[in-house]
C-alpha cells in the first residue's frame, strides 16, 4: 500500500473508532462492495448483502480491536468470510466448489494439453482501445462479462486484485487452497480475455 494510501487508512480507522459518522460513511462506500463479493462466494445475493449490514453494525464495537496487522479491507473481508461460513454450518450446508469442471468448448479449443493458449488472444492496445474505454463501451461490457462470472471465479477474481495480488490473504479470507485459487482466476481471466478479444474484433458485446 502507498504511504499517502497507509495514511489515509489509518484517518479512517481513527475516525471509526473516535465514532466519526463520516468516517463510518466513507468506509462503508470504500469497503462494502468487496465485502459482498466475499460473502457471494459462500452465499446468494440476498443473503449476502445481510451479512454484510450485519457485520457493519457489528464492526462499530469491534474496530476498537483492530490492531492494523493487516489491512482494512482484509480484516473486514475475514469478518465477513467467517460469519458466511457460521450461517452455512447453521444450516448445515457446506461451501461446495467444483474445480475439475471442463472449460466451456470455445475457451477448450484454444488451449493445449498443458494449458498454455493454443492460440493466444489477439489483443490489440492502441489508441482505438483508449477511446473505447473513454466512452464506457468496453467497460461496460467487462461490468457485464463480470456479472456473469460464477460466483466463485469472480469473487476470486475481485479479491485478489482488491488485496494487490496477495494470494494468501485471498486464500485465507475464501478459505481455498493456492491451487483452487489459481484455478479460479485462471478461469476468469480466459474468459475475461476472450470478451475483450471479441469485442476488438467485432465491436460487439
Amino acid at each position: 500500500m502507498a504511504h499517502s494510501a497507509l495514511n489515509e487508512e489509518q484517518a479512517l480507522v481513527e475516525g471509526l473508532k473516535a465514532g466519526d459518522e463520516q468516517s463510518y460513511k466513507e468506509a462503508v462506500r470504500i469497503h462494502t462492495p468487496g465485502m459482498i463479493a466475499v460473502a457471494r462466494f459462500y452465499l446468494d445475493h440476498s443473503s449476502a448483502e445481510e451479512v454484510v449490514q450485519d457485520c457493519w453494525v457489528t464492526v462499530i464495537d469491534a474496530i476498537h480491536k483492530f490492531e492494523a496487522r493487516s489491512g482494512l479491507a482484509t480484516w473486514l473481508h475475514r469478518i465477513v468470510a467467517n460469519r458466511c461460513k457460521n450461517r452455512l454450518r447453521s444450516t448445515k450446508r457446506e461451501v461446495s466448489t467444483d474445480f475439475s469442471e471442463a472449460l466451456e468448448p470455445e475457451l477448450g479449443e484454444r488451449f493445449n494439453a498443458r494449458g498454455r493458449w493454443e492460440l493466444p488472444p489477439k489483443l490489440q492496445f492502441h489508441d482505438a482501445g483508449d477511446t473505447l474505454m473513454e466512452n464506457g463501451a468496453l467497460s461496460g461490457c467487462l461490468d457485464k462479462h463480470l456479472s456473469a462470472l460464477p460466483e466463485a471465479q469472480r469473487s476470486a477474481l475481485m479479491l485478489y486484485e482488491a488485496h494487490q495480488h496477495k494470494s494468501d490473504d485471498v486464500c485465507n479470507i475464501l478459505d481455498v487452497s493456492a491451487s483452487n485459487l489459481r484455478v479460479l482466476l485462471h478461469r476468469a481471466r480466459q474468459k475475461i480475455f476472450l470478451m475483450v478479444e471479441t469485442f476488438q474484433e467485432t465491436g460487439e458485446c
